[in-house]
């Protein structure tokens, strides 16, 4: 496989039976820097979201039956949070397990599942899962803006790997 083939742009498609969103990226990154930036609070913070927000850990305890909430904060005058929390279910090398439920919307309940594959040559394949409860769920997620949080994250998270700070 060569740099060329890889897909440093997140895809992002909706399955059109099911209401499941699925994730795909790759990373100049082995495996354990990967589970280590979506289990490290601190790290996690530097990377998740779109560039114009900040991140607030509230809680983490990333860890099976561990729970996690944070809070993104926009800049400016008059400045919003948006709050988000969730239970982890699994947490090991293989893949992560978790709820996630934006606060705005709490009756909107996704399970999140997160698998990283070793491509081999430094590269790591992140493979993510998002079932949500209903169509209207998932595609008020879809209409979110969630393609620009999801690609600006990735990309804040390859400068950290590059840095060395993942």
């Amino acid at each position: 496989m060569t740099t060329t083939d890889h897909r440093t742009t997140a895809t992002i498609e909706a399955d059109p039976d099911l209401p499941i969103i699925r994730i795909t990226r790759d990373f100049r990154a082995v495996p354990a820097q990967l589970l280590r930036a979506h289990t490290d609070p601190e790290l996690y913070a530097r990377w998740v979201g779109p560039e114009e927000l900040s991140t607030r850990i509230d809680h983490w305890d990333a860890r099976t039956g561990g729970s996690w909430a944070f809070t993104n904060l926009t800049a400016g005058e008059e400045p919003e949070e948006y709050s988000f929390h969730g239970c982890f279910h699994e947490v090991s090398e293989q893949r992560i397990v978790q709820t996630f439920t934006f606060d705005g919307w709490p009756e909107a309940v996704s399970l999140e599942t997160l698998r990283i594959e070793d491509l081999g040559d430094g590269w790591s394949r992140l493979h993510g899962q998002s079932l949500f409860d209903s169509f209207e769920a998932r595609n008020g997620m879809l209409e979110s803006g969630m393609e620009v949080g999801v690609n600006e994250g990735y990309a804040a998270l390859d400068a950290l790997i590059a840095d060395g700070a993942a």
